[in-house]
């Protein structure tokens, strides 16, 4: 039996070889004055580090962060880059890449928990738990992930407490049994609700800043097949229809509303997708609809062209796949097409040029109807560029420190398509502030994960307990060992 430290030792160079990096998706290359890295995304987070380091094993995760307190250089880290705050780079830091700490280092069958590299990413996790239990009636998988991408990794969704389309989940932190942490010092420590508890709930929505996470226990849930079932109906009946829901007792479920700015629909009315379990036996067809990676790229064109064919081409096809069957763990990948806006330039040309950026707003969900009718006011007088974007639900969290999920909310994602020039970028700024404050009449909050661009009040408002947890940073962390733009900006905007 090995220990823990032999599954970090041996089981993270193992795990480097579960899955290979994307096409388009390369580590950028080290030069004498740095290295220049960007998120995948939005493109906003062009930072020039001091290094990449990718260290493969607990003690040279303990080596990179020792070696950067003896040179007094912060450290800053990165899973899948999807990130769009800031908060896996920092300028002139050594930056940890965590891609090498990748696959399963225990899977406990008994219990349903899973000890993994805190660099895995959710693809090489599903497959390789299916693999395990290929010849198993009864089979575990993931609970949850983030969805709209897959290549993101376990310790970042840890770092922002990540959630899913899941209709009665908390965020991810239901799901963590435990995870070990290398600390400012270089010290491996255990955090769980036994063992170091208060950095369990620091860690976990910390942004990084208190530690790597070297690898997670997570709890799992039995694999089961389950229905989808769509409808196109009207925001105006979505708090009732999402409880009809719940209580029916579906698993999974979003509402993807129109962004035909020019059209009666918007954010007025949506395609609404839940997921019901179905008896085990249920015959999977062999041959499925589903969209192809062609398919997506024709949707975010008209996404930019022509919201209306969108809408329209978007609600046929989920229509047209009302009753097929799929597997709990499985449905919740996703196509995530990196650099689209490559493909769409070569389309569309000018309509393409900048790219997305999201914020997530969180209102009482009985408010729900009232701030998207607020918004689609505020999006028609302002000409606001909505690409796309979806309504679910989340559970209250008691159990981290900066919790977002503060209450049963509903959550509403936007994504707006933004050029990179500074006018712009002023200009999309100010749309997403102008969503903060509409949600905040409503009694709602925005997740901090997806810009920087709230205001210290709106900041202060959303999340009182912001200075206290600077202070606790300082209290695991008195050097500031590290950091990440995200930090930097929110502990200036704070103290300014």
């Amino acid at each position: 039996m090995l220990t823990r430290r032999e599954w970090l030792q041996r089981g993270a160079r193992a795990g480097a070889a579960v899955a290979l990096l994307p096409t388009g998706c390369s580590r950028p290359s080290q030069e004498p004055t740095g290295v220049w890295v960007n998120d995948i995304h939005s493109k906003l987070n062009r930072t020039q580090v001091s290094r990449i380091e990718q260290p493969a094993s607990l003690e040279a995760v303990q080596a990179v962060v020792s070696q950067a307190g003896s040179q007094d250089r912060a450290v800053s880290i990165m899973g899948g880059r999807h990130a769009m705050g800031g908060q896996q780079f920092g300028a002139d830091t050594v930056l940890i890449d965590m891609d090498r700490m990748r696959g399963i280092y225990e899977f406990d069958a008994e219990k349903g928990e899973v000890e993994i590299g805190g660099g895995t990413q959710w693809p090489g996790l599903v497959s390789d738990l299916i693999e395990r239990q290929r010849d198993s009636r009864s089979q575990w998988g993931i609970v949850q992930k983030q969805t709209g991408a897959d290549r993101l990794s376990i310790g970042g969704a840890l770092a922002a407490n990540v959630h899913s389309r899941g209709l009665t989940y908390k965020p991810i932190v239901q799901d963590v049994e435990a995870f070990t942490l290398v600390d400012a010092r270089g010290e491996v420590l255990r955090c769980s609700r036994q063992e170091n508890r208060e950095l369990f709930r620091l860690a976990i929505g910390g942004y990084g800043l208190f530690g790597v996470i070297a690898s997670v226990r997570l709890r799992l849930a039995r694999r089961q097949k389950i229905e989808r079932v769509v409808e196109v109906t009207d925001v105006s009946e979505m708090e009732g229809r999402f409880t009809e829901r719940v209580e029916e007792g579906f698993l999974f479920g979003d509402f993807q509303y129109s962004t035909d700015i020019d059209s009666e629909s918007l954010l007025r009315r949506g395609v609404f997708s839940c997921y019901r379990v179905v008896d085990p036996d249920t015959p999977m067809m062999e041959e499925q609809q589903a969209l192809s990676r062609e398919n997506w790229l024709d949707l975010l064109e008209l996404g930019h062209s022509n919201r209306k064919e969108a809408f329209d081409r978007y609600s046929s096809y989920y229509l047209g796949t009302n009753g097929q069957i799929y597997w709990s763990d499985t449905h919740q990948l996703s196509t995530y097409i990196d650099d689209y806006h490559l493909e769409l330039g070569r389309r569309i040309g000018p309509l393409s040029e900048g790219t997305e950026m999201i914020s997530e707003i969180y209102v009482p969900r009985a408010a729900l109807a009232e701030f998207l009718e607020e918004v689609r006011s505020d999006f028609m007088a302002n000409r606001v560029n909505l690409i796309y974007g979806t309504v679910r639900l989340i559970e209250r969290d008691e159990e981290t420190f900066l919790a977002w999920a503060n209450q049963p909310w509903a959550c509403v994602i936007f994504n707006l398509h933004t050029a990179h020039d500074a006018a712009s970028l002023q200009v999309t700024a100010e749309h997403f502030r102008r969503l903060i404050d509409s949600g905040r009449h409503h009694g709602g909050s925005y997740f901090l994960t997806y810009h920087r661009w709230a205001t210290r009040d709106q900041l202060l408002a959303c999340y009182p307990q912001f200075p206290e947890f600077l202070q606790l940073k300082l209290k695991y962390d008195p050097e500031e060992r590290f950091q990440s733009d995200w930090y930097r900006h929110h502990r200036a905007l704070v103290s300014g």
